[in-house]
C-alpha cells in the first residue's frame, strides 16, 4: 500500500532561473565598474584620491553585500501541507506552547491573555497539548488575568470546537476581521454567539479594571520563583466530552534578583523548557510572542506535516512560518510586512537547508536544543554537569515523554517544587544551560542565534507560508519603535558577524557556502549604512566642487554604471511584483530601505562598535505594543510619524540638508560652467536622494511651520 505525501515541495524554477541569468550579467557589470575604479585610481594621476577611494569603498561594500544576497535567489522553493493525508488513527506527538511577556505597560494584558486563548484552542488532542506563560514581570495582573482566561476558555473553546470557528483570538473573532465567519449561520448559532460576547466582555472589563490601578501593573525585579497550575488537563473538571476539554494552562514566573544575570527572553524560554520538562515535557514546541496569535488552528496539524514524515523528521529541527501582521496599511510606508524577508529571502533559504529562528511562529523538536541529528542524547554522558542537579528533569530527557501532573495532590505538589527549583536563578550556575545548546546566551537574538547553532550542528528547518496567516501579531506604526527595534536588531547581528561565531568563518565550515552566505548577509548587511552614507555625501560635495566622479554621458563606460543602477532597480520590482506587492509597494521599499539604513541602522553599527570596545554596557528595549490611536491614523493616512525619533534623525537631517545645498549650488555650477555632460551622474545622484527623502523634508517644513 502506497504511503501518501504529508507535503510537497515546488522549486520556483522560473524565478530560480531568471535569478541566475540576471546574477551573471549583474556581476559581469559589476566586474567592469571595479575595474574602471581600480584603473582609474592607480594610473591617472588627475583622479581625486580621497574622494575617489571613498566611493570605491562603498561601491566595494556594495558588492561584498549583493554577492552575498544572491544565495536567496539561487534555488528558492515553495513549500504546502496535505493535512487530509494524516492518518486518521495516528497518535499525535505531546506540544507545550510557550508565550513570553514581560511589561503589561508595554504589552497589553488583554493581547497577551487573546495569544494564551488562541493557543488553547488549537485544533490538537486536549490532553497532548499544553500552553505555558512566561510571566517575566511578575505582575499581579498577568497572573489574574490568565486565572481570568482560563474561566472564560470553558466557554470559549466548546463555542469554536462546536462551530469550526477558524479566527480563535477571541478579540480578533469579535472584531471586523471574522465578519465573514457569521455569514448563513443559523439562530441558535446568533443566540450562542450573543452569550459568549457577553462573556467575553465581562473578562475583558475584569482585566481592564484591575490592569487600571498602576500598582497592580508594576515589574517587580527582585522576587522569588512562582509556577501554578492553572488549569490541569489529567482532570477536566467533570468534563467527558472532547468538546469541552482544555489543554493543560500553567502560569511561571522564574525567580530574578538584581545580583543574578537574566539573559532576557533566552532566559525565559530555557526556564520554560525546564519547567515543561517535568510537567508535561512535550517532544515539540511553539514559541509566541505574546501579541502574535493563532489565526489558524490547524497550524500545528500543518506543521506535523513534516515533524512526522520519516524522510524528514530525523534532521527537522523546526517548521517556521511567517510573521504576517494585522495592523498594516494598504500603503504600509514602514515596510512592516517585511515583504522582502518572508515572500523572498526565506524561500529562498528554504532552498537550501532552511529559514532562519524567527523568533515567534515556529514549531520547534526539543530534542534539537540539545544535540545533533541522530545525536540528540549527547549530553546525556555528563547529564549534571549539562542540565544541573535535578534528577527529575533528567529523567525527562531519556525519552520520557508522559505528563507527569496527575491528580494525586502529593505528586502534584512535589512536581510543582521541583519546577520551582528549576525556575530559581541560581539552578543554572555551573552548567551548559544558555552555551551551544538550548536558547543560547550568546547573543541578544536569542532565536535567530539558536536557528544558526542548529544549522551548523546539521540540523535543517522547513519555511511553511499558507495561503491563510498561522499567525497574527502587531507591528510599529511609528519611526521611534521601528528605530529602535532596528537598532537593536543591527547593533547584535554585526557583533555576531565580528564574533567567533561569524557566518563567513565559523559557519561556512559547517554548513553550506551558500547557507552561511545567507547568513552572512544578515549579519553584515547593516555595513550597507556605510556605505549609503557615504554615497550620499561625498559625490554630492564633488558637485558643489565641480570634481567629476563618474564617467561623462557619451563616454562608454558611463553605460556600465547605468547598467548597474538600472539592473538593481528592475530587479528589485520583478521581485515585488512576483510576490503579489505593486509599483507603490516598490517605491515604499525604496524609500524606507534608505531611511532606515542612514538612522536605525547606522546607530546599530556604531553602538556595535562601542559595544566591542567596552564602552556601552548591553541593554534591550522592549518594543512598544500599545497602540496609539492618534499614530495609528497618521499611519493608515500614509504620513511618517518621527516623534520621539530625534535622534535618529539626525543623519538623516545632515544628509538631507547637504544634498539640497549641493543639489542646486552645483546645479548653478553645471549651468555657468556647461559641464552637465561630465557631472549628470552626480546631478541626477543628488536628485534622486531628494525625491527619496521626502518625507524628512515634509517633517522638516512641518516643524518650521510649527516654531
Amino acid at each position: 500500500m502506497a504511503i501518501l505525501s504529508l507535503h510537497t515541495c515546488r522549486v520556483q524554477q522560473p524565478h530560480a532561473t531568471i535569478n541566475r541569468i540576471h546574477i551573471f550579467l549583474h556581476f559581469t557589470a559589476i566586474l567592469f565598474l571595479l575595474y574602471y575604479r581600480t584603473t582609474r585610481l592607480f594610473l591617472e594621476k588627475n583622479v581625486p584620491t580621497l574622494a575617489w577611494s571613498l566611493i570605491s569603498t562603498s561601491e566595494l561594500i556594495l558588492t561584498i553585500i549583493w554577492i552575498l544576497i544572491q544565495a536567496f535567489r539561487w534555488h528558492p522553493v515553495l513549500r504546502s501541507a496535505i493535512l487530509e493525508n494524516i492518518p486518521g488513527g495516528i497518535e499525535l506527538p505531546g506540544l507545550d506552547v510557550f508565550v513570553c511577556t514581560l511589561d503589561p505597560k508595554k504589552e497589553p494584558t488583554l493581547e497577551v491573555m487573546n495569544t494564551v486563548l488562541s493557543a488553547l484552542a488549537l485544533d490538537y488532542p486536549p490532553e497532548k497539548l499544553s500552553v505555558y506563560l512566561s510571566d517575566d514581570g511578575g505582575s499581579y495582573i498577568t497572573l489574574y488575568a490568565i486565572k481570568e482566561a482560563c474561566s472564560f476558555a470553558k466557554l470559549w473553546l466548546p463555542f469554536c470546537k462546536k462551530y469550526g470557528i477558524k479566527s480563535r483570538c477571541p478579540g480578533a473573532y469579535f472584531s471586523s476581521f471574522a465578519d465573514d465567519e457569521r455569514l448563513l449561520w443559523s439562530d441558535e448559532f446568533k443566540i450562542e454567539e450573543e452569550k459568549i460576547k457577553a462573556k467575553y466582555d465581562e473578562f475583558k472589563g475584569k482585566v481592564e479594571k484591575v490592569g487600571g490601578e498602576d500598582e497592580n501593573n508594576k515589574v517587580v525585579p527582585d522576587r522569588p520563583p512562582r509556577v501554578e497550575i492553572i488549569h490541569d488537563n489529567k482532570n477536566n473538571e467533570g468534563n467527558v466530552e472532547d468538546q469541552t476539554q482544555m489543554p493543560l494552562l500553567v502560569y511561571v514566573s522564574r525567580e530574578r534578583r538584581p545580583s543574578c544575570p537574566h539573559h532576557f527572553k533566552a532566559g525565559a524560554l530555557n526556564t520554560l523548557l525546564r519547567v515543561s520538562g517535568v510537567i508535561s515535557n512535550g517532544p515539540y514546541l511553539l514559541v509566541l510572542d505574546c501579541d502574535m496569535y493563532c489565526n489558524d488552528p490547524t497550524s500545528a496539524r500543518q506543521a506535523m506535516c513534516f515533524h512526522l514524515d520519516s524522510q524528514l523528521s530525523h534532521s527537522l529541527a523546526f517548521v517556521q512560518y511567517p510573521q504576517i501582521f494585522y495592523n498594516i496599511s494598504k500603503n504600509d510606508i514602514y515596510d512592516g510586512q517585511a515583504r522582502s524577508a518572508y515572500k523572498t529571502k526565506w524561500q529562498g533559504m528554504d532552498g537550501l537547508r532552511g529559514p532562519l529562528l524567527s523568533g515567534t511562529g515556529f514549531y520547534l523538536k526539543r530534542k534539537a536544543l540539545y544535540g545533533k541529528p541522530n545525536q540528540e542524547d549527547m549530553f546525556l554522558s555528563e547529564p549534571e554537569k549539562n542540565f544541573g542537579t535535578s534528577n527529575k528533569f533528567i529523567y525527562s530527557l531519556k525519552g520520557n515523554n508522559e505528563q507527569f501532573v496527575a491528580k494525586k495532590d502529593d505528586l502534584r505538589d512535589a512536581i510543582l517544587e521541583e519546577s520551582r527549583l528549576l525556575a530559581n536563578c541560581a539552578f543554572e550556575a555551573n552548567t551548559e544551560w544558555g552555551k551551544e545548546a538550548r536558547f543560547s546566551y550568546d547573543c541578544l537574538l536569542e532565536s535567530t542565534f539558536t536557528g544558526y547553532l542548529l544549522h551548523c550542528k546539521g540540523w535543517i528547518s522547513v519555511y511553511l507560508y499558507p495561503k491563510r496567516p498561522c499567525f497574527l501579531g502587531c507591528t510599529t506604526i511609528d519611526m521611534k519603535d521601528g528605530m529602535v527595534q532596528l537598532m537593536k536588531w543591527s547593533s547584535n547581528l554585526v557583533q555576531l558577524g565580528l564574533s567567533k561565531f561569524s557566518p563567513l568563518t565559523y559557519g561556512v565550515s559547517r554548513m553550506s557556502v551558500l547557507q552561511s552566505m545567507c547568513y552572512g548577509y544578515f549579519t553584515f548587511s547593516s555595513l550597507l549604512s556605510v556605505a549609503l552614507l557615504l554615497y550620499g555625501t561625498v559625490p554630492q560635495v564633488c558637485l558643489l566642487n565641480g570634481i567629476p566622479l563618474y564617467p561623462k554621458v557619451s563616454d562608454p563606460w558611463f553605460a556600465v554604471f547605468v547598467a548597474i543602477y538600472t539592473s538593481s532597480l528592475f530587479q528589485h520590482l520583478y521581485e515585488v511584483l512576483s510576490s503579489d506587492g505593486s509599483i507603490m509597494t516598490w517605491w515604499n521599499e525604496q524609500r524606507i530601505w534608505i531611511i532606515k539604513s542612514i538612522s536605525g541602522s547606522l546607530f546599530g553599527v556604531l553602538d556595535a562598535i562601542m559595544k566591542c570596545l567596552g564602552k556601552k554596557k548591553v541593554n534591550l528595549s522592549l518594543t512598544n505594543k500599545a497602540v496609539d490611536k492618534e499614530k495609528f491614523e497618521k499611519y493608515e493616512k500614509g504620513k511618517f510619524d518621527f516623534e520621539g525619533a530625534a535622534i535618529f534623525m539626525v543623519p538623516l537631517l545632515i544628509l538631507v540638508i547637504l544634498n539640497i545645498v549641493c543639489f542646486f549650488c552645483g546645479l548653478r555650477r553645471v549651468v555657468i560652467e556647461k559641464s552637465l555632460e561630465e557631472m549628470f551622474g552626480q546631478v541626477f545622484l543628488s536628485f534622486f536622494i531628494l525625491i527619496l527623502s521626502y518625507p524628512i523634508l515634509e517633517e522638516m517644513v512641518t516643524k518650521g511651520k510649527g516654531k
